[in-house]
């Protein structure tokens, strides 16, 4: 089931990349986050737009203005190749802002 956030939350989209079941970092990290109009900005660690907690461990606040289906994928090449996704759901707030 996909996580459901509300319109105006900062959601917190985290990756851990392995290598044999080792946390490892990819020699590029690049997020793509989709919004539910279509519209994709694309995020990368190089760039100093997805942060990094631990070795292996990385992570990117969105905040999600709009209501719908955000889709994200993580792409790691070089020590870890893999292309991950996956999504969640915002919706309208019912009460308040």
């Amino acid at each position: 089931m996909a996580s459901v956030y509300d319109k105006g939350d900062l959601v917190r989209i985290s990756a851990v990349f392995t290598v044999n079941s080792t946390a490892t970092d990819p020699t590029t990290i690049t997020l793509k986050v989709k919004d539910p109009s279509g519209n994709v900005d694309t995020y990368t660690y190089a760039g100093g737009t997805v942060n990094r907690s631990a070795v292996g461990s990385f992570y990117k606040d969105v905040s999600v203005d709009e209501t719908g289906y955000w889709w994200y994928q993580w792409i790691g090449t070089g020590t870890v190749e893999t292309v991950e996704e996956n999504y969640f759901v915002v919706r309208p707030r019912q009460v308040g802002t």
